[in-house]
Formats: C-alpha cells, sequence, structure tokens
C-alpha cells in the first residue's frame, strides 16, 4: 500500500491532452495587442499559473510594454472569450490509459484531485467534454477560482488537504507539467513531486525544479505507487 494518499494531478498537459490550445490563446491575444511573442516564451513565463498572472507574466518579460496592467486586462478579457470559443469546438482527449490508472488509484485509496490554473468556468467545461464526474472518475476539482492565492503559493494543495482531513504532507504527491506545479508541491513540502514531459514545458525547464520523478506520462506512476 502506497504511503500517497492524495495525488493532485494539473489537468492540460498532465490528464487532458489539448496541444496547448491554452498556451496558444494566450499567445494569440498577447500578439494581437502589437507585439511578437514566441509559443516558446508564452511556455516559459506562463505555464501553469493563473491565466491573468501568466499573461501579465508574460509582458513583463518579453515585450516593452509601458502599460501592462491595462495591456493584461485587455488581454485576459479577450483570452476568456477565445478560450472558451476554442474549447467549444476543439476535441479534449485524455493520456491514454488514464482512466485505468485513475480507478487503480481509487482502488488503493489515493484520493484524485485535479487543480488548475484555469478558472471553474473553463475547468468545468473540461471535465464536461470527457465526461468526467467528481466523485466517480476523480474525487476533487480545485481551480484558480477557489483560492486567493495560486501557483506557485499552496494554497490548492492545502485546500484539497483540509478537504480530505489530511494533516501529514508527506502523504501528497503533487504531479504537473510546468515548473510552477513542481515548485507548488515543494511550496507545500509535498511528500513526492513529478514533472510529466506530455505538456508544456521540456525536461531541461523541468529539471531545474528538481522534483522527485519526471515521466513521459503521469500514468507511468502507477508502478511508483501501487506494489
Amino acid at each position: 500500500m502506497s504511503m500517497i494518499k492524495l495525488a493532485i494531478f494539473d489537468m492540460a498537459g498532465t490528464t487532458i491532452n489539448e496541444n496547448n490550445i491554452v498556451y496558444k490563446t494566450v499567445q494569440k491575444v498577447i500578439n494581437d495587442l502589437g507585439y511578437q511573442v514566441s509559443l516558446e516564451n508564452v511556455l516559459k513565463f506562463g505555464a501553469g499559473k493563473e491565466k491573468y498572472q501568466a499573461i501579465t507574466d508574460v509582458l513583463i518579460n518579453c515585450t516593452n510594454s509601458v502599460s501592462v496592467p491595462r495591456e493584461a486586462e485587455t488581454a485576459f478579457e479577450a483570452f476568456k472569450h477565445a478560450l472558451r470559443e476554442a474549447y467549444d469546438k476543439l476535441e479534449i482527449s485524455t493520456f491514454d490509459g488514464m482512466l485505468s490508472f485513475f480507478k487503480k488509484l481509487r482502488e488503493n485509496e489515493i484520493y484524485i484531485v485535479l487543480n488548475t490554473g484555469y478558472n471553474a468556468e473553463i475547468a468545468t467545461k473540461l471535465l464536461a467534454k470527457l465526461d468526467w464526474k467528481i466523485g466517480k472518475e476523480i474525487d476533487l476539482l480545485i481551480t484558480a477560482d477557489d483560492v486567493t492565492k495560486g501557483r506557485p503559493a499552496p494554497n490548492m494543495i492545502y485546500k484539497a488537504m483540509q478537504h480530505f482531513n489530511i494533516t501529514d504532507v508527506a502523504k501528497v504527491l503533487k504531479a504537473g507539467d510546468s515548473e510552477i506545479d513542481i515548485i507548488e508541491g515543494k511550496n507545500a513540502n509535498c511528500g513526492i513531486t513529478v514533472g510529466v514531459l506530455s505538456g508544456a514545458q521540456t525536461r531541461n525547464q523541468l529539471e531545474a525544479t528538481k522534483p522527485d520523478y519526471i515521466l513521459n506520462v503521469i500514468t507511468e506512476l502507477e508502478d511508483i505507487l501501487i506494489d
């Protein structure tokens, strides 16, 4: 039986395959302001963050904007509309073996929480498109709307622990496809932190944050967590 009792997984790029559409949308709304920001830099400075913060940080680090707050607000409003439209049209899928992986974890008394820098509207839309239900495929969803401080602050992790009355952070695993996921897990002192290569960032980027494991896909955790 695994010492881990609570597995907290990022959504896009970790458990859900949406081909980086969120960051391509961030790139588009920023470049619509007259910039030429690369997707690589959007992923470098924005991956995993609450999306207004992501837009702000990309503007700060990748443009010569002298009015970041105003431009970030404009871009974020455009982003919400554009992403809503994209997700309405886009085919969303999960990575191979995800549901059997979830089932195996839950059979071994490990709670599954999805946490995300998305707001509740977008996150709920993604779950609906996959027909994932809380209490069936997963145990809890926590979004950027549920906390006052998003990643890399550990608030979403603490909220999940509180929900399941887990007080020992050594029993918590945090996994995601971006540096900020791993930093979030380390800021919470999680027992295990995991980076995955199925989403936003590269092995070199993830290695910089020193996770306990770097995996190709999250389902490889089954061999680590379950005897």
